[in-house]
């Protein structure tokens, strides 16, 4: 439908840790399927360059950038060369996240403040650079991806993770207000349980859930969700697009939940 045609829109953290589809890289190939060019960033350099090679090979237009972006100067460089590929930024997809196990107990100050770079500090820093671009345009669409831990108790024990991630959501709506003005759209989504490669590689979780085998923690978490099974990458994706998009054009500061009914159980 080329829904976000004559767009740039910035992807970080558009690669996958692992094969198959994780958040970022499903949304980078939607955007570009969708018209977009995409400037897609990653702390991992080969994995920003696989999604930009499926993106061509699909005909799309795509530029990798490695960033670390929990660092002012790699997202101010990721700024500047977006700018300079593209000439201007649409779109900006804060996709950055990993989860630490542990308590407020158990979790190292260590631990706490690389989760809190990584998660939260990362969408700030971008936000920070990307927002004056888009002032001077005339507006744009911020999508910054949240989790339901950030609104719920998921049964895991990962405070970092769901503290960042609730911070997000007020700094999501506090900027969605302060920016309206200048016609920048700023939205959060909530994704739940998740089959993504990150999860599938958090030693962590598959702890949590299964004493390690990962198997049986897919089946955990299926047997949670109200709709019977986990969600995916794409669906993540499809909402970032909505967000993206001249359809959700009168939509801001919300946070839109993606987690197959999960959130409305007591248990």
């Amino acid at each position: 439908m080329q829904r976000l045609k004559g767009k740039t829109a910035i992807v970080v953290g558009a690669g996958s840790i692992g094969p198959g589809w994780g958040n970022g890289k499903a949304t980078a190939v939607t955007f570009a399927r969708e018209g977009a060019q995409v400037f897609c960033v990653d702390r991992n350099g080969e994995a920003a360059e696989e999604t930009v090679r499926i993106i061509a090979s699909e005909g799309g237009n795509a530029t990798a950038f490695t960033s670390d972006a929990s660092r002012a100067g790699d997202v101010e460089a990721m700024v500047a060369a977006c700018m300079k590929a593209h000439g201007r930024i649409d779109v900006l997809d804060n996709n950055v996240g990993i989860a630490e196990m542990g308590s407020v107990v158990e979790v190292s100050e260590a631990d706490w403040d690389r989760v809190f770079a990584v998660n939260l500090k990362s969408a700030f820093l971008a936000m920070k650079h990307v927002i004056p671009v888009m002032a001077r345009q005339g507006g744009g669409s911020i999508i910054n991806i949240s989790s339901i831990a950030s609104i719920r108790h998921t049964g895991v024990s990962y405070v970092t993770y769901a503290a960042t991630k609730a911070a997000m959501n007020q700094m999501t709506r506090t900027t969605a207000v302060e920016f309206a003005p200048k016609h920048i759209r700023v939205n959060a989504i909530l994704p739940g349980l998740m089959k993504t490669p990150m999860v599938e590689h958090s030693a962590g979780l598959a702890a949590s859930y299964a004493a390690g085998n990962v198997e049986a923690m897919w089946r955990a978490r299926d047997a949670q969700v109200p709709m019977g099974h986990m969600g995916d990458a794409w669906d993540v994706a499809n909402a970032a697009l909505f967000l993206a998009s001249e359809e959700s054009k009168y939509i801001t500061g919300i946070e839109l939940v993606v987690d197959g009914g999960i959130t409305l159980k007591v248990s």
